[in-house]
């Protein structure tokens, strides 16, 4: 365990909640108290919890036990509840049961009878977290690196929607590891055992596309010499990721939705369908919506891939976890490299959060191995960071005059350029003065070029 087991007792009669807390402490438990529902409520919120003891009846007109059993169930993801209660709201007691609650204690509590139930929570909690942090390392979720409040929501959703068979698009730029994500969502799902296939939509022609995705028979076009196995065939059972799906030419955006819908392909010069069962998951780092708008991607097969959608943030908005990331990567490449580098200098740690990392992830781990590759000392400098990477911040132009007597594209591109400088190149900040989405931002200063 990374830390000492924490235990928070929940009781409106003081002197109660103090001889209870006592009790625990003196087995050799930490705890916190809470003399009323409202102030228990929001140590459960901290998330610092592991075991919840709770008087079921408490003096509050909004709150009660039940409450503070839903909401330890709802934010605590490993933490047990105890309910205490009078011997008049046993019923109650075993409904708490019901949806959730580890055990309960009658009023007065023996004190041997509470030892031994909590005794047991901690040592379910302790369980369920070894074999979270096992099935972490064994499938893949030890790989999304991160304490960063995005981080954390994205991973605890990843754990939620694995086992289903839904749907899901992830969205992110260029580099934030979305094919990470949908590799940890195969690897912790039924299928993990059937092949992950992965088919990047952008950098095939129509054509070609079509005969990746579903398969062709032989002399069914020009130079199909052979049968050939497509991506769904080759995935059934299995999972299937469409990468850049946003790239996707609308008429293959029609068959796709139609397999989907029949759960059968049919290959190209074959006119008998074939049955597949394939989860699908897509990955884009376009606004898909604002392409719906636009009539680039269809609106009906939007609505049947977005079932779930989960966000990879861009680093620079997790500055946080860079020093993680780099660290990591440096042990990495080091061990590949035998090299006995012993860590980054805090100089250059510095210039790597400063850094906006426009390739994000992808980026950050080229630059530690070429820092690795490079340096001469076993502990990584600025002198080995890349040239474009340096301990200064990076400069922005001075704001342009005013946009009249431009065109609407001029003018569109100078207002963007201009509120990118007054938020010193904080896009986040930046989108919001402008009212759009942060990744319509980032496609528009891509359409413009603009060097920020």
């Amino acid at each position: 365990m990374s830390r000492e087991i924490r235990i928070l007792v929940i009781d409106d009669e003081p002197n109660h909640c103090d001889t209870t807390a006592e009790a625990l402490e003196k087995a050799g438990y930490q705890c916190v108290k809470a003399y009323h529902a409202e102030d228990g409520i929001a140590q459960i919120d901290e998330g610092d919890v592991d075991v919840v003891v709770t008087d079921l009846n408490l003096e509050d007109d909004d709150l009660d036990g039940m409450d503070i059993l839903r909401r330890s169930l709802e934010r605590l993801r490993d933490a047990e509840v105890v309910m205490v209660t009078g011997y008049g709201t046993i019923p109650n007691a075993v409904e708490a049961i019901q949806l959730g609650a580890a055990g309960y204690l009658t009023k007065p509590i023996d004190i041997d009878e509470l030892r031994s139930v909590v005794g047991k929570a901690v040592a379910n909690v302790k369980l369920r977290r070894e074999n979270r942090d096992d099935d972490d390392q064994r499938f893949g979720f030890d790989q999304i690196l991160g304490n960063d409040p995005q981080i954390v929501r994205v991973l605890d959703t990843l754990r939620r929607i694995a086992p289903t068979d839904a749907t899901v698009v992830i969205y992110g730029e260029s580099g934030t590891g979305k094919e990470l994500v949908a590799k940890a969502i195969h690897d912790n799902s039924p299928r993990r055992d059937r092949p992950f296939v992965a088919l990047n939509c952008a950098s095939l022609s129509e054509g070609i596309l079509e005969s990746e995705l579903f398969g062709h028979e032989k002399g069914a076009f020009t130079g199909a010499t052979t049968r050939r196995i497509g991506r769904f065939e080759y995935a059934n059972g299995g999972t299937l990721l469409l990468d850049e799906v946003g790239d996707m030419p609308m008429s293959t955006q029609i068959k796709l939705l139609r397999v989907l819908e029949e759960r059968r392909i049919t290959r190209v010069g074959r006119n008998e369908p074939i049955s597949v069962d394939v989860r699908i998951l897509a990955a884009t780092n376009q606004d898909l919506p604002n392409l719906v708008e636009e009539g680039t991607f269809r609106e009906d097969l939007f609505f049947r891939l977005n079932v779930v959608s989960v966000t990879m943030p861009p680093l620079r908005d997790r500055a946080g976890d860079i020093a993680l990331l780099a660290n990591r990567f440096a042990e990495e490449f080091a061990a590949r490299y035998e090299k006995p580098i012993a860590g980054i200098s805090p100089d250059a740690s510095k210039a790597l959060q400063r850094y906006e990392w426009p390739g994000n992830i992808r980026e950050l781990r080229n630059c530690i191995e070429s820092m690795v590759v490079v340096t001469q000392d076993n502990v990584l400098g600025t002198d080995d960071l890349p040239p474009h990477i340096t301990p200064g911040r990076l400069a922005l132009p001075a704001p342009s005059p005013r946009l009249s007597g431009m065109s609407l594209q001029e003018a569109e591109r100078e207002l963007i350029r201009n509120t990118l400088v007054e938020c010193d190149g904080n896009r986040k900040e930046a989108a919001a003065k402008l009212g759009i989405g942060e990744r319509t931002l980032y496609r528009k200063i891509n359409q413009y070029n603009l060097k920020v």
